[in-house]
């Protein structure tokens, strides 16, 4: 998959997640993933609900249930050369990658706190689980990232997690999620369940904090306009595989993968007369019963008898405005988007 030059941080390979059935059985819920994750990059993994992106996040940071199970190959580089074969790691090796590399902010605020336990007590457990910080250090470093993300210390860390709004809870995980300073930081889906003034502050809070720590980051979201404003480059997931991956002008301008542009095309415009939305039929099939060949085949209108007949790979391509994505699509030169269309759709892409 084309990213950034150089040495990637992280390098993603095959990657399958399945989950056991009660009936005994196997589903794959992410299904051969390639990706790589380049030293201060933003990537946005975007779809919809159910087809994997949580999933395949959980499964970067070892943290799916017991029913799920994790194959491909994992790489992480450190800054100081060492390379982690990630799914190889356990005991103490798994814990230290889990926070000081690699962090995940969790969907849902309240659900990620202990409802009993003040926030500083949050703090110093995490950091006690991971470092032998003193009592003072995880004060000064929890003060010191509390600010960053616009609270005040003094208030919000004798406050239990129901005391705070749910943005000010959101930017508590953001905190406590770089109190080790891991390089890589997972966002499911950041500002759910916040009004738009509150996301606002999120993506503001964001985009300050990893201008000034300098961590890579890769965030979940169905919000296109989000990954228009955050991200360097953009990977569309359908049916737990990566269906089209480029960067984020070229992506959300010049889609080539009938998925995406239906993504596109079904967001309002910010400005201007209200356009009849085009909403994608049908929903997403069952990872349980994917149909043969393209799994976005029965939902796609440049559909050919071709396309049912076996699943296209995800191959590079670029087009004759120099345009580079990686896509899979035996179509990709017949989608195009209506070069109207896309600043206004997406609000911040420019």
């Amino acid at each position: 998959m084309r990213g950034g030059q150089g040495k990637p941080l992280l390098s993603v390979r095959d990657f399958k997640v399945e989950y056991r059935t009660g009936a005994g059985a196997t589903v794959q819920a992410v299904r051969g993933v390639d990706l790589d994750l380049y030293p201060g990059e933003s990537l946005a993994l975007v779809g919809e609900s159910g087809c994997g992106k949580t999933t395949f996040g959980l499964g970067l940071l070892r943290l799916l249930p017991r029913l799920g199970h994790a194959s491909g190959k994992v790489m992480f580089n450190r800054g100081d050369g060492t390379e982690i074969d990630v799914l190889g790691l356990d005991g103490r090796d798994l814990r230290h990658f889990r926070w000081r590399d690699a962090a995940m902010v969790f969907q849902g605020a309240m659900n990620a706190f202990n409802p009993v336990l003040k926030i500083r007590a949050h703090m110093h457990d995490t950091m006690r689980a991971h470092t032998k910080a003193t009592r003072q250090e995880i004060e000064e470093r929890a003060g010191e990232l509390l600010r960053l993300v616009r609270l005040e210390p003094e208030r919000v860390m004798d406050c239990y997690p129901h005391e705070l709004s749910g943005g000010m809870r959101q930017r508590v995980l953001i905190a406590m999620s770089l109190l080790l300073d891991p390089e890589v930081l997972i966002l499911d889906e950041p500002t759910t369940a916040l009004d738009i003034l509150t996301q606002r502050s999120i993506v503001d809070v964001l985009h300050e904090v990893r201008e000034r720590l300098g961590f890579s980051m890769i965030f979940i979201s169905h919000d296109l306009s989000l990954a228009a404003e955050l991200a360097d480059r953009v990977a569309t997931m359908y049916a737990g595989r990566l269906v089209e991956t480029g960067g984020v002008r070229d992506l959300f301008y010049r889609p080539r993968h009938p998925y995406t542009l239906g993504l596109i095309k079904a967001v309002p415009p910010i400005v201007g007369d209200l356009p009849d939305l085009e909403s994608i039929p049908g929903g997403p099939p069952s990872l349980a019963a994917l149909p043969k060949g393209c799994t976005f085949s029965p939902r796609c209108k440049f559909v050919t008898d071709e396309c049912k007949e076996a699943e296209p790979p995800l191959i590079p391509i670029t087009d004759e405005e120099g345009s580079a994505h990686d896509v899979a699509c035996i179509h990709s030169k017949d989608v195009h988007l209506d070069r109207s269309v896309p600043n206004e759709k997406l609000g911040t892409a420019s």
